[in-house]
């Protein structure tokens, strides 16, 4: 992707593709654990590597828009709250996913990890395509 003149127009839309596809792969493995696909294993570890790069890469232009959206004069803030809520999120996600596989196995984990994902996607909906600072300039 090339980086846009502005620095979001066509990061956030990459924001929401990531997002999107990121949230699709616990969905097909919730699918193939439904269905007993054959070779459920395999199936469920090349799904993983799959996730494990989108997730990657959603993560990097998550990175990437935290930076762009604080602008300098704030971004060391805004990137230590990030990685503070970052932080936070993988302990929360970490221990719910464990509740949720010690309640209903590897179906109910993967489902959960499909809602939240989901509930990101929509989140990404709502960032806006540029900054408050240059909004408010033109004005």
């Amino acid at each position: 992707m090339k980086r846009s003149a502005d620095g979001l127009s066509n990061e956030v839309p990459a924001a929401r593709w990531w997002s999107a596809a990121l949230a699709l792969v616990p969905v097909g493995l919730a699918a193939a654990v439904v269905a007993d696909v054959p070779h459920l294993q395999w199936v469920v570890v090349g799904g993983l590597g799959l996730f494990g790069f989108a997730f990657a890469v959603n993560s990097s232009v998550h990175s990437y828009l935290v930076l762009a959206y604080a602008g300098s004069e704030k971004a060391a803030e805004d990137v230590g709250f990030y990685y503070a809520a970052n932080a936070l999120g993988r302990f929360l996600g970490t221990l719910l996913s464990g509740l949720l596989y010690q309640w209903g196995g590897l179906l109910y984990a993967l489902v959960g990890s499909a809602v939240m994902l989901g509930l990101c996607w929509l989140m990404t909906l709502k960032l806006p395509m540029q900054c408050q600072a240059e909004s408010t300039k033109h004005s």
